[in-house]
């Protein structure tokens, strides 16, 4: 377990000691004493919290709305900067899914969370109280990883998939860092782009182009994090300028990129997520899915 300081932030972390086995999930430990007005900033995966301690995790997002305890949430929570987590005594095992696998494991789309943070109960039902009964009977955090692990791939194994053509398409935006034009994805799978839209904004829960912008900003924020400046970071990120990154920075945390680097969310994963490749720490495919094409006999 490491020591995450950050200004006034001091959260104890934890992460696996062997990747997931399900392709697509990253997960890792927290526990905090005290947390404290944490800006939750868009993320291109689905968040899957699962917490065990004697507190609760409140996350209070846009509308005035509000989720405590375990909970779920799509891609892209808390564009603008409308999301915040606080809590005491916090511990919980924060799960990062691909969009690609979220269906299986969820047991419905990113789609159909239309934005909104889910409570894990009303998806999971008994299951959510069982796992979270589980995570606080074992002492160690491996334990923790090992018993989260076998349970993401239990439902992976019996739930459905992302159509081929749709993990394709997450997958090229990924490996572009969201520097893919989306008429060009569809005319590779011989879609229409109106077709592309629908099939991938309700299995993801983004339409394709949001898609790639989330991603291309979640690439720029961790370069702002890590030092580059905003000019920089905006040439090697593939933005038009200095003026376009800062735009998609408002509009996605409410801040400026100067301000990036102030942000304990993103500035935790380089502990939390060691060698950070990819949203989710996702294998990329390149290459279009072959599709089978059914002749009347």
């Amino acid at each position: 377990m490491s020591t995450f300081v950050h200004g006034e932030a001091v959260w104890d972390v934890a992460c696996p000691r062997r990747p997931s086995r399900v392709a697509g999930v990253t997960m890792a430990g927290f526990r905090v004493g005290d947390l404290d007005a944490l800006r939750m900033v868009p993320h291109p995966a689905v968040t899957l919290l699962l917490e065990f301690g004697a507190g609760s995790p409140v996350v209070d997002y846009a509308g005035g709305r509000r989720q405590r305890g375990s909970l779920v949430a799509g891609p892209g929570l808390g564009s603008g900067g409308a999301a915040w987590a606080r809590g005491e005594n916090v511990e919980c095992v924060q799960v990062r899914l691909s969009p690609v696998i979220a269906r299986a494991i969820l047991g419905i789309s990113p789609g159909d969370l239309d934005g909104a943070v889910v409570a894990l109960g009303d998806l999971w039902g008994r299951e959510a109280a069982q796992i979270r009964e589980r995570l606080a009977d074992v002492s160690s955090w491996e334990d923790r990883f090992a018993l989260t692990g076998a349970l993401l791939a239990r439902r992976h194994a019996a739930g459905p998939p992302a159509d081929p053509e749709v993990a394709w398409a997450w997958r090229r935006i990924v490996a572009g860092r969201g520097l893919v034009r989306v008429d060009r994805l569809a005319a590779e799978l011989g879609w229409s782009r109106k077709r592309l839209w629908s099939r991938f904004h309700s299995q993801i829960g983004l339409p394709p182009k949001r898609a790639a912008k989330l991603v291309r900003f979640d690439h720029a924020a961790h370069r702002l994090v890590g030092g580059g400046s905003a000019a920089r970071v905006a040439v090697e990120a593939g933005y038009a300028d200095q003026s376009h990154l800062h735009r998609d920075v408002m509009e996605f945390i409410g801040v400026t990129p100067g301000c990036v680097a102030g942000e304990p969310f993103l500035a935790v994963d380089d502990i939390a997520w060691p060698g950070r490749e990819a949203p989710s720490g996702e294998q990329h495919r390149v290459r279009p899915p072959s599709i089978t094409v059914s002749r009347p006999g």
